[in-house]
């Protein structure tokens, strides 16, 4: 079982395409446009309350909330190959 002081690999969808200037706000998350207007964020998070705090960077920037998934737990057992390919790097 999960707590919600461990870390985990997260996904999260936003509605609308964020510039590089806004991505940054999210360090250590990679950010892909996703052709249907979406922009996902996918990356290591602290605990629960760093997602909170991203969470809150998102309402903070207007933009709607589509998705939260935790993809794994981080540890030694996530690899690069835990992130789904078409969701690395960002996009111009």
């Amino acid at each position: 079982m999960t707590t919600i002081t461990e870390p985990a690999v997260y996904e999260i969808h936003i509605e609308g395409y964020l510039d590089r200037r806004r991505v940054r706000q999210f360090g250590g998350m990679t950010a892909t446009r996703l052709p249907d207007g979406v922009t996902a964020l996918v990356g290591p998070v602290a605990d629960q309350a760093a997602l909170h705090g991203l969470i809150g960077r998102i309402r903070d920037l207007g933009a709607p909330l589509l998705l939260v998934r935790r993809i794994s737990r981080r540890g030694p057992d996530v690899r690069s190959e835990d992130c789904p390919q078409d969701q690395k790097g960002l996009t111009d």
